[in-house]
């Protein structure tokens, strides 16, 4: 007896699998993040993530502009700070006039309707590489916050439409949250960095920004007293329940492919847009195996930015976005 059911009547051809394709990538799903340097003139490839740059302001205005008419409305700002303007509590992240502040500005200007996203973490500020203040030898968590909402505070009055707390101290979210309504700027949104891990996939994003932890007596060598415990999933419930609570209007999840349970235990799980972060080591694997001819790059590419939407990301954060968009563009 023949089979009655045959799925791959579904599958004949490309026309007929466009047609009852379940998920489908626009533009309208990407966050680009961008990194900004002091200087002019300057685009500077960084050396682990090929074909990325870091971007000086008049640099960045042209980049966003291209952005714009790709179709991409969305960008993350981070800043990499010089070294002599760092210490161990993040002075500089207050600088009305900082990096960070004109970097808003500049994108604004140039592009009024961008929805402009701002990292907040102390690391890039740090003297030290970590996101809190380091004393005694820990991470000191409530001084740390409060800073961490001052530095929101910055973002907002320079024009940001959503902070991004990366740095996973307790209670961030509701001192940035009251700090925001108490000054006024009570549309200013808050993307929690909700379930982020403590990671080995960072690598290539603290040699962009000098970020990472210094090696010292006294400084933590790692982030693992406040980044989560990768072999942790119930926590990132919790993690992401409070975040909710304490007034987070988006919530993410990073690193991304190897968290793709903890990603949809948290949509299923919440009602807010659930953001993914697809990380710089996972664009290095990506584009280092490509080099090699080990596999096709924007076959990849694609695999791996449809895993992140049917996993159930509404907002993929990923270095590939421009990439995705112009090959979406050209089919």
């Amino acid at each position: 007896m023949f089979p009655i059911k045959r799925h791959r009547r579904l599958r004949t051809n490309e026309a007929i699998r466009s047609l009852v394709r379940e998920t489908y990538i626009t533009p309208n799903d990407f966050l680009v993040p961008l990194f900004v340097v002091e200087g002019k003139g300057v685009k500077d490839e960084i050396a682990s993530m090929p074909n990325y740059f870091r971007y000086s302001l008049d640099l960045l205005e042209k980049e966003v502009k291209e952005l714009w008419n790709l179709g991409l409305k969305a960008v993350l700002l981070f800043v990499k700070v010089p070294d002599n303007l760092k210490d161990n509590k993040g002075t500089e992240a207050l600088n009305p006039d900082g990096l960070m502040q004109r970097a808003i500005k500049t994108v604004k200007n140039a592009c009024p309707d961008m929805l402009v996203m701002t990292d907040v973490a102390l690391d890039p500020y740090s003297s030290v590489g970590h996101d809190g203040i380091v004393q005694n030898g820990m991470i000191i968590n409530d001084e740390s916050a409060e800073v961490l909402a001052k530095m929101a505070l910055t973002h907002a009055q320079a024009g940001s439409d959503f902070v991004a707390p990366s740095d996973m101290n307790d209670g961030r979210t509701l001192q940035i949250r009251q700090l925001l309504e108490q000054e006024g700027f009570n549309n200013t949104g808050i993307m929690a960095y909700t379930a982020k891990y403590a990671s080995s996939f960072y690598g290539p994003f603290r040699d962009a920004l000098d970020s990472a932890p210094v090696d010292l007596v006294d400084v933590p060598k790692d982030k693992k007293t406040y980044q989560m415990d990768f072999g942790n999933r119930i926590e990132a419930i919790k993690e992401t329940l409070i975040d909710i609570e304490e007034g987070a209007d988006i919530v993410m999840v990073k690193p991304g492919l190897s968290y793709l349970d903890i990603l949809r235990d948290i949509k299923n799980e919440v009602e807010v847009p659930v953001a993914v972060y697809q990380v710089s080591g996972e664009y290095a694997m990506i584009k280092a195996a490509a080099e090699k001819g080990w596999l096709n790059h924007d076959q990849v590419m694609l695999e791996t930015t449809m895993a992140f939407k049917r996993a159930g990301a509404d907002i993929i954060t990923s270095y590939f976005a421009k990439d995705v968009v112009k090959l979406l563009n050209n089919q």
